[in-house]
């Protein structure tokens, strides 16, 4: 106690009491040798707690109370035998190739300072350090080169240029598929993506031809998306019920099968066909000749491009079946224009279309009528219709209740054309050679029919075809010279019924 009459004893602190405190050591103590030579018996009567891994990966029994600890050093040991594995077979499956490919994602590992496995097995993608990024692939600077002496890496370094075109394939068409080869670190070689980069160029221009092929042209039995517009627009407005199918394509057009509706109130046939005139130009090249020539559509076929000559195709089939309609000659009957589609009478039954005179199996006696009958039409249709089929045959020649009915007249010229005769010659062969195949014993000889047909008197010399072609080219040379003199046109209004050659004599 004090003089104040207070106790010495240390005043207790209100957050309670304090820990002990150490006992102090000198520094003898700390450099003592025994101290040190304790501790390292302490280290060595328990080495798997100072440094388990060690141990455990020599193969030291070792005893420890953590399981976490054991599993750990297990599952590593894992990995690394997966990765191991892994490397080789990576090595195995580039081979020599000069595009190699990493497994690095693949990997659940990375090599450590203990590591046995040799350098050649250890790469630079065998650490995290990848200098190699996906975003901002290695390049080298403006200058083209990095480094110094022994270091220097050109911009023609090999891997330098493989990994750069790796990253330039991503400026190919996304229709390419390139795959994520950025990722992988792909090293294409200069040839290996000139070659790639041709192809994809290549692809593209292929894929172009055959979108415009596809979106402007009409062939086989699909129609183009314009086509079908069209077809839609005129079952929207009730012109047609609706339309069936393909039934028919030929070298210039495909029809479709179609229920009539109604047309300005007016009726249209209950089952009418829908001839589409083929829009690729390289279907029919030789349309040129059957209409340039055509004194009718002679002005207007000049101003036109290639496709609105398919329209042109389409509208001078409907005037031909109207003169031949006229002269009460069996065809089909125009319902509607539009464009190239041409809505006509179908010549047949519940669906199935007339057979065509090929195929059909006549007795001797409907295949005579047949004969006469065509004989008569193509004499109606030269002296009345002022008309040559032009492409007359078999094929275009349709047997539907006893009768003998035309189709295809698109390219039907009138004899004034500047090859009209020479047209009507090559019908009189395909008609006189197929009556006489199939026994008809009054089918007359092709020179007969041509001069029966005509009204005119050719010499006929059945040795010599080139001597009665020459007169018809003759012929039609006085006749051209008979139309240039007399106007562009022949006029219908005085066509008396015999061929315009003979009014040709004006020499």
């Amino acid at each position: 106690m004090d003089q104040l009459g207070r106790t010495s004893e240390t005043p207790k602190s209100p957050w309670g009491g304090c820990p002990p405190a150490m006992p102090s050591c000198s520094l003898s103590d700390v450099m003592s040798e025994e101290l040190a030579r304790q501790l390292e018996e302490e280290n060595k009567a328990f080495p798997s707690l100072t440094n388990p891994e060690v141990s455990l990966l020599s193969g030291e029994e070792t005893d420890t109370n953590s399981d976490l600890m054991l599993a750990r050093l297990l599952q590593m040991q894992y990995d690394r035998e997966c990765d191991t594995q892994l490397r080789r077979e990576e090595r195995k499956y580039n081979g020599e190739s000069k595009v190699s490919i990493s497994f690095e994602n693949y990997r659940t590992a990375h090599p450590y300072d203990g590591s046995e496995s040799s350098e050649d097995e250890v790469d630079w993608q065998d650490t995290r350090d990848d200098p190699y990024k996906p975003d901002k692939p290695q390049v080298t600077p403006r200058k083209g080169f990095t480094g110094k002496g022994k270091n220097i890496t050109t911009k023609h370094d090999e891997v330098v240029c493989g990994r750069k075109n790796t990253a330039r394939m991503d400026n190919f068409a996304p229709e390419v598929l390139v795959g994520d080869g950025l990722g992988m670190d792909l090293k294409l070689s200069n040839q290996v993506f000139n070659s790639l980069k041709q192809h994809c160029h290549s692809e593209q221009r292929r894929s172009a031809r055959l979108h415009d092929k596809k979106e402007h042209s009409t062939s086989e039995q699909a129609v183009d998306p314009r086509t079908r517009l069209l077809m839609y627009k005129m079952v929207s407005a009730g012109t047609l019920e609706r339309i069936n199918g393909c039934i028919s394509t030929g070298k210039e057009s495909v029809v479709f099968h179609a229920n009539g509706g109604m047309l300005e109130e007016q009726p249209v046939p209950e089952e009418v066909v829908l001839k589409v005139f083929k829009t690729t130009l390289n279907e029919f090249k030789n349309r040129d000749r059957y209409i340039k020539d055509d004194y009718r559509f002679k002005d207007r076929f000049s101003k036109l491009n290639p496709r609105k000559i398919i329209r042109l195709w389409a509208e001078k089939e409907m005037h031909n079946l109207a003169r031949m309609k006229k002269a009460g000659i069996p065809c089909p009957e125009v319902a509607l224009l539009s464009k190239h589609i041409l809505v006509m009478s179908f010549i047949g039954k519940d669906h199935v279309p007339a057979p065509k005179l090929k195929d059909t199996m006549l007795g001797a006696a409907d295949m005579k009528t047949a004969y006469y009958q065509v004989l008569q039409m193509m004499q109606q249709m030269y002296q009345e219709c002022n008309l040559v089929h032009a492409d007359l045959s078999e094929y275009n020649m349709l047997w539907h209740q006893g009768q003998v009915w035309l189709i295809d007249v698109s390219q039907s010229v009138e004899p004034s054309h500047p090859h009209g005769l020479q047209f009507l010659f090559r019908d009189c062969t395909n008609v006189s050679t197929f009556f006489q195949k199939r026994g008809v014993a009054e089918a007359m000889s092709v020179y007969e029919l041509f001069n029966c047909v005509t009204g005119l008197d050719l010499t006929i010399n059945e040795e010599d075809e080139a001597e009665f072609l020459a007169q018809i080219e003759a012929l039609e040379k006085r006749n051209e010279d008979h139309v240039q003199k007399r106007g562009k046109t022949f006029p219908l209004s005085s066509w008396d019924g015999s061929p315009p050659l003979k009014h040709a004599a004006d020499d």
